[in-house]
């Protein structure tokens, strides 16, 4: 079994010695740079580099400069997506937004790890777990959602959250550890914001 087959089938593997991963992420690293450097009047050009990049995207998503990931292939974006500025994805593993998600900046998802035990961590074995983002989602400044989180629809997650643990649909959830703090409801239509 290929390094890349053991990362899809969330085993450890070891992406530092591979050939494959290797070639996948200078692929990947160069179609960033060259997002990250195109002209800001560019959006059909940048349109391009994120359908090669990128697993699924189209035509409505926008992703601000600069945006990082491993891999790329492993990204699927839906409807109306949108990510603002410094968003990092590391995926190992698949990392799925659904419709009308919208990413505040210097936010992170972060599917790969390391053991816990030194002894595999120093031979610089890793895994790499999936994350889901359902639909209707919004996810505030410098979250950082870990390896094999779902987030359910209709969810709003606090500024500075770190999202370890899945979070149940229509509700908020903030903090580190980030928590649910209360439902979304039919109230929530009558202002545009409070200190939840």
């Amino acid at each position: 079994m290929t390094e890349k087959e053991k990362m899809m089938k969330q085993m450890l593997y070891d992406a530092n010695n591979d050939e494959e991963l290797i070639k996948n992420r200078v692929i990947a690293n160069e179609l960033c740079f060259k997002y990250n450097h195109s002209m800001p009047s560019d959006l059909a050009g940048q349109k391009e580099i994120l359908k090669k990049l990128l697993g699924q995207v189209d035509d409505t998503a926008l992703i601000m400069t600069p945006f990082w990931c491993d891999y790329g292939f492993n990204i699927r974006v839906g409807k109306n997506f949108f990510a603002n500025h410094n968003t990092i994805i590391l995926d190992g593993a698949e990392v799925t937004f659904g419709d009308n998600v919208f990413v505040a900046p210097n936010c992170g998802f972060y599917t790969a790890g390391h053991p816990i035990d030194a002894k595999r961590r120093n031979q610089g074995l890793e895994y790499a777990y999936p994350i889901t983002v359902g639909n209707n989602v919004w996810i505030g400044a410098g979250v950082h959602v870990m390896p094999g989180v779902t987030i359910g629809d209709n969810v709003v997650i606090g500024g500075g959250s770190v999202v370890v643990k899945d979070i149940p649909s229509n509700s908020v959830a903030v903090g580190n550890p980030c928590h649910v703090i209360r439902e979304i409801t039919d109230k929530d239509e009558q202002t545009n914001w409070n200190r939840i």
